[in-house]
């Protein structure tokens, strides 16, 4: 026979909840404060905008008057604002309320800005961590959703269960404060540059009558490949060693060469193929045309 809790009995569950204040009701806030309602953490709301708790409150949450209101009700805080500008503004306002309590900001920066703002909470007694959220607001809750998180390892270890809640692949990056604005950072880096390389070859197919949608399927054939070359490219740099033996670097200028080519013949905008030729160009010059093409970071280094 199943017997239920009392009222003055707790189940392990229970124990494992966390009161969370969340700071910052964006799209990304109300998916924040959401998936910790739905994971039975006790949740308070605010944003200078009330209105934007209403659909949380409906759900569960407490609507807090000020922000130091909500600090006052809640173990873990989470901020999630437009920029550090904004993040500041609202941790000065309720700075009084903050000592004794873990913060998560999870406002995207640079490295310097996460730092800056742990000092700023180390000063106050406040243990801080800094995150990076790496999936789109749809996955915020979901198993697979991956967030980063540095700072202090005691902090992140009471309260992992709450920031699973926000998504199921926590990665915890070390000590320092300014790690997960790095990894975000460093991946965006690639992501916004490997797009930029999508709409150009788009667009260079385009220019003599290929359809994106069929381009599209073929490019499975290179992204494929990006895993293991990933982790192969990793090694060679970390190893300051590049092997060119499969693919050297001056075969690939070549090819640079052909699409540039191509597309100024076609009088596409070259903008975002120019500097891959320059950094080939400049890597070749420096003597690494036999070597594979991971020798460039040399030259991105700036040394």
């Amino acid at each position: 026979m199943v017997r239920m809790p009392t009222d003055l009995e707790t189940t392990s569950a229970d124990l494992e909840k966390t009161s969370v204040a969340v700071l910052g009701l964006g799209a990304m806030g109300q998916a924040l404060a959401a998936a910790l309602l739905r994971a039975g953490h006790p949740t308070t709301v605010w944003n200078r905008s009330a209105g934007k708790g209403d659909k949380l409150v409906a759900q569960g949450a407490v609507r807090a008057a000020t922000a130091g209101d909500a600090v006052r009700a809640a173990e873990l805080i989470v901020v999630c604002v437009v920029d550090y500008d904004a993040a500041g503004t609202i941790l000065e306002s309720a700075a009084g309320d903050l000592p004794g309590r873990v913060l998560v900001n999870l406002t995207s920066d640079t490295p310097e800005r996460a730092r800056t703002t742990a000092a700023w909470a180390n000063d106050r007694g406040v243990d801080y961590l800094d995150g990076a959220i790496m999936v789109p607001i749809t996955m915020i809750g979901q198993p697979e959703a991956l967030i980063f998180y540095s700072g202090p390892q005691a902090a992140y270890d009471k309260h992992e269960t709450a920031l699973k809640a926000l998504g199921g692949r926590p990665a915890y990056l070390g000590e320092d404060q300014g790690l997960a604005a790095v990894y975000d950072l460093a991946l965006l880096d690639f992501f916004y540059g490997s797009i930029a390389g999508l709409v150009h070859a788009f667009a260079l197919a385009g220019a003599d009558g290929v359809r994106a949608t069929d381009l599209a399927p073929y490019l499975n054939t290179i992204t494929a490949i990006l895993p293991p070359l990933a982790a192969g490219a990793a090694r060679d740099i970390d190893a300051g060693s590049f092997p060119g033996e499969e693919a050297n670097l001056g075969m690939m200028a070549t090819a640079v060469d052909h699409i540039l080519e191509w597309a100024e013949h076609r009088g596409l905008d070259v903008s975002t193929v120019r500097p891959i030729k320059d950094v080939y160009d400049k890597a070749v010059a420096r003597g690494h045309a036999a070597d594979s093409w991971t020798s460039t970071i040399e030259v991105v280094r700036g040394g």
